[in-house]
């Protein structure tokens, strides 16, 4: 599969959003490959004990950003595999 590299402009990726992988070391979409959005969702999660992280606006949006897709178009199978890997299902 191949990324565009910038998180700018990818699908779901949003400022705030883009800002918190920034804070885990995230700048292209190849870093968030890498990491894989489970990680990602679980650094940003531990990075900010204090705040409610949103499965759906976070970790959805990150593998949606991957497969260029709205997060809430991903399909339910996959929604469900993402959430028993962060242990959240």
């Amino acid at each position: 599969m191949k990324l565009k590299n910038s998180l700018k402009g990818a699908k779901n990726i949003g400022t705030t959003i883009e800002k918190r992988l920034n804070e885990i070391g995230v700048f292209l979409l190849v870093d968030l490959a890498e990491m894989t959005p489970e990680k990602a969702y679980q650094k940003i999660c531990d990075y900010h004990p204090e705040k409610t992280i949103p499965v759906c606006y976070y970790l959805y949006s990150f593998q949606g950003a991957l497969l260029d897709l709205h997060w809430n178009d991903l399909p339910t199978d996959l929604k469900n595999e993402l959430l028993e890997k962060v242990g959240t299902k």
